[in-house]
């Protein structure tokens, strides 16, 4: 089992570390909207004890209708990751969808995300791995928690130990998802650190008919009750308007409700700290 992660030489995530924060808007819109994000997650990194990682796409391949925004593009997208990391000085993360593009891309961030409907891809998993940058497996939505063992050793295959399993909810029926808490558990103690994806667990997938819906009110309580659990770090789509975003936007977090959500999470955890030491 793997209880620590290093991220880019910069960031540790797992036993005995703060919470790692991976946030960002779902797909990268424009550089302007990217630096404005990047520029609000730096002052949060500077306000709390915990370490924080931009998350951006330049391509969401999963999108529910063919005439859907899917980003800038690797080239642009690469581009404005770039920025944010020479202006704002945060570690960066964005998706990729086949070997070729994971080998290209890896050089230029600090953590590799794989897709939830890609997780158990073996020649991506490899191919990720042996790049030797961290990976964030995210959990397929058809996926139990303890069968994600596979994926991460598919990647530790590639000689590559530095893998974390984001959990983003499972289907449950149709155009809806469940979170299943004993899962955090699961991973964390049995397979490696554990993150959790706040808000596309409250996504309502297809829900719009040509587009995902989501319910943003239930964000804040499934992060407590992550946090409460036992989690290594919290996953957040944000936006400065989240009914304008070209992806995601009735699952995203408004800005103003980023910190006092993670003051109430680091409390949550420094409780549960406490407890576990009585």
């Amino acid at each position: 089992m793997i209880r620590r992660v290093a991220i880019g030489g910069r960031v540790e995530v797992g036993a005995e570390r703060p919470p790692v924060l991976i946030a960002g808007p779902c797909v990268l819109e424009s550089e302007e909207l990217a630096l404005e994000i990047a520029a609000f997650l730096s002052g949060i990194a500077a306000r709390l004890p915990l370490p924080v990682i931009f998350k951006g796409s330049f391509d969401k391949a999963n999108r529910s209708s063919r005439d859907s925004y899917r980003g800038p593009g690797e080239k642009e997208g690469l581009r404005i990751l770039d920025k944010v990391r020479e202006r704002h000085g945060l570690p960066v993360t964005t998706d990729v969808h086949d070997p070729v593009q994971a080998r290209r891309v890896a050089p230029r961030v600090d953590l590799l995300q794989i897709p939830a409907f890609l997780c158990r891809q073996t020649d991506l998993l490899v191919a990720a791995g042996e790049t030797g940058v961290a990976v964030n497996v995210k959990k397929g939505q058809f996926m139990a928690p303890w069968d994600m063992r596979n994926a991460v050793e598919k990647v530790r295959s590639a000689g590559n130990a530095n893998v974390l399993v984001t959990e983003r909810g499972t289907t449950f029926g149709y155009n809806n998802l469940v979170v299943d808490f004993r899962g955090l558990p699961a991973i964390r103690e049995g397979i490696c650190p554990a993150v959790f994806d706040a808000t596309h667990s409250v996504q309502l997938p297809g829900g719009a008919g040509t587009a995902s819906s989501g319910e943003r009110k239930y964000i804040a309580p499934l992060a407590r009750a992550a946090m409460a659990a036992g989690v290594d770090g919290i996953f957040l789509e944000i936006h400065p308007d989240p009914d304008r975003a070209l992806s995601d936007g009735p699952n995203s977090l408004p800005l103003p409700e980023v910190e006092p959500l993670l003051r109430t999470l680091l409390a949550i955890r420094d409780a549960a700290e406490r407890e576990g030491k009585r």
